[in-house]
């Protein structure tokens, strides 16, 4: 099979849907040499900020000198974009020879998408013998395909309710799985949690003796401005190329992981981490402006948590533009009324469309529950279409595509091609 034909049947497993636990994968792993066993990771999980935090620890070890590998999801264009290597996407040619090599395998045993997925990026990585990987969860944490890992540290960005239907419907259920991946004596850093999940947190830390380290125990904040400091470095002034206060927090957590784990304490370092984050590790999606003039403005937010912060953030320039639009998507699994109420007049059109993937909520149902919410929307089923005359429209226009990175990632495909 040549690159397409080995991409085709990776897509194809999504047919296997969503399979939560790890015999799978540690079978396969086994299977290729158990690969994982030879990195050195951060491990990280979380509801909302776990891949800027992500990229942000692997642009600062990155900047430390190190050959870092990243591993992230969704991918928004290409699948490459999942696997990189110091801002390098995975070569097509090891996709290929990967899945040829454990095709029979795959069918055997019924693999997912994202078991090989994960189980690909920790053999690229050992092949390609990075210094660390920073490995991103896929859904959860407890029964998530990444989590066979021994890693150095593990990072827990937020925890609010969403996947209910699989995670449970009570934050300290959700906290319960997303903790899962602290395992014995490791370094456990977290954000800025509710007390309800930090206490869950902080039993399974003493259950297996890790060492937990709280972010808001090094954060100082006065008007509007967040400082660190840490034993190591002092945060002060620094230069933040991804917008809003929210991913002050996400770096903050990254520069704590990284200087508690590793010492690493030169400010040049760090600072330049922050600063060449989007350089480094190719992150996108996050208040991303993919066009301006008329504007397109894209942010993955994918959760009530997720949506309220970005609606914050965007109040402050929404009376730049003449007329603001919202384009909205989202996964069937998601607190969606809640996310409804939340852009409930915050936008003067509203627009509705359906993501191609099998976990997305079907058109007639999503407007069916902006109907309930007393919010007029117009269906958009012909998204190239829709974006090309929104192109065509007043210069001063703005739309907002928000809601599900998938929806993100084929506007971004059509954008480029238009």
């Amino acid at each position: 099979m040549d690159i397409k034909q080995s991409l085709a049947k990776l897509f194809s497993l999504h047919t296997f849907g969503i399979k939560l636990g790890l015999d799978n994968i540690r079978r396969f792993l086994e299977h290729i040499g158990n690969p994982q066993y030879s990195l050195k990771t951060f491990h990280i999980a979380g509801s909302n900020g776990k891949g800027s935090t992500s990229a942000f620890i692997a642009s600062i070890l990155m900047e430390a000198g190190y050959k870092v590998g990243l591993y992230t999801s969704p991918h928004f264009v290409r699948f490459n974009e999942r696997i990189i290597i110091n801002g390098k996407f995975i070569e097509d040619e090891f996709i290929a020879d990967f899945i040829n090599k454990h095709n029979d395998f795959i069918d055997k045993h019924g693999l997912t998408f994202f078991e090989v997925t994960t189980a690909m990026a920790f053999e690229y990585f050992k092949t390609k013998k990075v210094d660390y990987a920073v490995i991103e969860t896929g859904l959860g944490g407890r029964l998530d395909a990444t989590n066979v890992l021994n890693p150095l540290a593990c990072i827990i960005t937020s925890i609010s309710l969403e996947h209910t239907n699989i995670l449970g419907d009570k934050i300290s259920q959700i906290a319960f799985e997303k903790a899962e991946i602290i395992k014995p004596h490791a370094k456990v850093f977290i954000g800025k949690l509710s007390d309800e999940a930090e206490e869950v947190v902080e039993k399974k830390c003493n259950e297996v003796k890790a060492k937990l380290f709280r972010l808001e125990d090094y954060l100082i904040e006065k008007n509007g401005i967040v400082e660190l400091y840490t034993e190591e470095i002092e945060l002060q002034d620094w230069e933040i190329p991804l917008k809003g206060k929210y991913q002050r927090y996400n770096a903050a957590l990254a520069v704590l992981t990284v200087t508690k784990t590793l010492d690493i304490d030169e400010p040049r370092i760090v600072y330049d981490g922050i600063k060449n984050v989007i350089k480094n590790t190719l992150i996108q999606g996050r208040y991303e402006y993919i066009r301006k003039q008329p504007f397109i403005l894209l942010d993955s937010a994918h959760n009530p948590d997720g949506l309220k912060v970005f609606l914050d953030e965007f109040q402050q320039e929404r009376k730049k533009y003449f007329n603001v639009s919202l384009l909205f998507s989202v996964l069937r699994d998601k607190d969606i009324d809640s996310m409804v109420n939340l852009v409930k007049n915050q936008f003067d059109d509203y627009y509705l469309t359906e993501i191609n993937y099998e976990r997305a909520e079907k058109l007639a149902d999503l407007k069916k529950r902006f109907e309930t919410a007393n919010i007029k929307a117009e269906t958009v089923t012909d998204k190239r279409k829709f974006i090309s005359d929104f192109l065509k429209g007043d210069k001063s226009n703005c739309l907002v595509i928000t809601g599900s990175m998938y929806l993100l990632g084929e506007i971004k495909s059509i954008l480029e091609e238009l």
